[in-house]
This record gives structure tokens, C-alpha cells and sequence, in this order.
């Protein structure tokens, strides 16, 4: 459990540390005392919580607070159903991707703790995206989703580089409950 000083929550929050001392003091900020002293110490799950209530920017602690996915489709629907399921309130942040080079440049950019690939972007390039994004050390440790057609046809491919799969129609709230337990293994999510 990572712990604040009142100082470094002022840092966090840009204010000054006799405002933090006051939030704490009123009981708006949760926290505890060091035993014989005055200190103020103030647990990370806590501070997350109180910047989101009261609206505040999370800064640096969102890399950390956040679960951010990266959903790798075409179908609209399929994305705005699974936007819904993993809504910021939740802890998720989203963004997407409607080709492999896409996926690329997102996945530099918004490094994502979890990438969902919709097969049906085309098998072959659905595979070349999971191959691709395994040989790049950076994201040795990235969840991958596989979404794959329920058309009748059977899919076989090395299922190594995938983490999990789930067969089209399936439930998206479902899947959200999955990523939440996946992603939380990793990293606390508030």
C-alpha cells in the first residue's frame, strides 16, 4: 500500500500543504497519524478516491487508478457496447483502433494495460496484431483478448499469444468483469 505526506499531496493536487492539512483535519480527506507525532499520512486508494469525488485531475496516479484497454474493432456497435461496459467511473479508460497499424500507433502512444482484437478485422491481420504486439518486449505483460466469429468456421491459430477468448455474441458485461479481475491482478484499481 503506497502512503502520501501532506506534501506530496499538495504536490499531486497543486495546492498548498496547510490546504491538504485542513482537508484532512475536516475528514473530507481519509488518512491516519504517525503514533506520536503530527504527521499526516495518506494511503494511495484514498487520495485516488478523493480526487475523483471532488472532480480533480488524477495527474501522475493515473497510470496507476486506471485500467486503460485498447479495443482493436470496425463494428460500432460491438465498440459502443463494450465503451458502456467499461465506463471511466468504473476506473476504465478507452480508445480504439479499426486496423493493425492503428493498433500500432495506439498501442505506442496510449499504452494500454489490456488490448481487445475483434477478428473479425480479418483473421490473418487479427493475428499479425497479437504476433506483433508479443515480439515487442514493451508489451510482454499486456493482456490480449480475442474476439472470435461464432460464423461456423473453425478458428485455429497458435493461441499462445492470446490470454483469453471470447466467442461472438457474448456478453460485455461479462467481458468488463473479466478485464476488472485480469487488469486488477496487475495493478489496484479504484
Amino acid at each position: 500500500m503506497k502512503v502520501f505526506t501532506t506534501g506530496q499531496v499538495a504536490k499531486i493536487c497543486k495546492v498548498a500543504p496547510r490546504t491538504v492539512s485542513k482537508w484532512f483535519d475536516s475528514g473530507r480527506l481519509k488518512g491516519y497519524r504517525i503514533p506520536g507525532s503530527q504527521d499526516r499520512r495518506i494511503p494511495r486508494e484514498y487520495l485516488i478516491r478523493f480526487l475523483k469525488e471532488h472532480g480533480m485531475p488524477l495527474g501522475d496516479l493515473e497510470d496507476e487508478a486506471m485500467a486503460k484497454v485498447l479495443i482493436v474493432a470496425q463494428d460500432q456497435v460491438l465498440i459502443e457496447n463494450l465503451k458502456r461496459e467499461l465506463p471511466a467511473e468504473r476506473a476504465f479508460r478507452t480508445s480504439t483502433a479499426a486496423s493493425g497499424f492503428e493498433a500500432g500507433i495506439q498501442a505506442e502512444s496510449f499504452h494500454p494495460d489490456c488490448i481487445i482484437v475483434d477478428f473479425s478485422v480479418g483473421h490473418v491481420e487479427a493475428l499479425q496484431i497479437c504476433q506483433n504486439l508479443r515480439r515487442n518486449a514493451d508489451f510482454a505483460d499486456t493482456i490480449l483478448i480475442a474476439l472470435l466469429p461464432d460464423d461456423g468456421s473453425s478458428t485455429s491459430f497458435d493461441r499462445s499469444t492470446i490470454n483469453e477468448t471470447f466467442k461472438k455474441p457474448f456478453d460485455a458485461a461479462l467481458l468488463a468483469e473479466r478485464l476488472r479481475t485480469l487488469i486488477g491482478a496487475k495493478k489496484e484499481l479504484v
